[in-house]
């Protein structure tokens, strides 16, 4: 095999190892962040739905303060609770308007989950796409040996 024949597929080959799969693990790293939030959202949309249908007036619960490190804590109304917005906002809303904020935040974090997965679709095909390119020259190169033997 003539070096520039070599020295191409070794660039091709080094593209998808250090860039293209690469961004394929990044892309899918940050996919699962989103379906991370999203099983956030659905747990907390469980929570409201069960305070809800109960019509759950106060509570007693567990709280995490950090490294797994839980307190008791007494709720006297749930009439309202907290969510995180987002940016460190917590914004005060009733069960009704925080099933509706998760619905919309969960629709959200759906469509950005989808267009990672289709930036992840493209990526694998890019990959597939050269690593065909490279079997192919391959293939061809080695015919070409075999004509020459002959």
């Amino acid at each position: 095999m003539s070096e520039t024949i070599q020295e191409t597929l070794e660039r091709y080959e080094k593209f998808v190892n250090e860039r293209l799969k690469v961004d394929l693990k990044d892309t899918l790293d940050l996919r699962d962040q989103v379906y991370d939030k999203m099983s956030d959202y659905l747990k907390l949309r469980s929570q409201v739905e069960t305070l809800k249908d109960n019509n759950v007036k106060e509570m007693k619960t567990m709280v995490d303060l950090g490294s797994n490190f839980y307190a008791q804590a007494k709720i006297p109304d749930t009439t309202y609770i907290y969510v995180n917005v987002g940016y460190g906002f917590h914004v005060q809303l009733t069960l009704s308007e925080a099933l509706d904020f998760i619905e919309k935040k969960e629709r959200n974090l759906q469509k950005v989950a989808d267009q990672y997965t289709t930036e992840a679709s493209k990526i694998k095909a890019h990959i597939k796409m050269v690593l065909e390119a490279i079997a192919e020259v391959l293939q061809i190169e080695q015919q070409e040996a075999q004509a020459r033997t002959v």
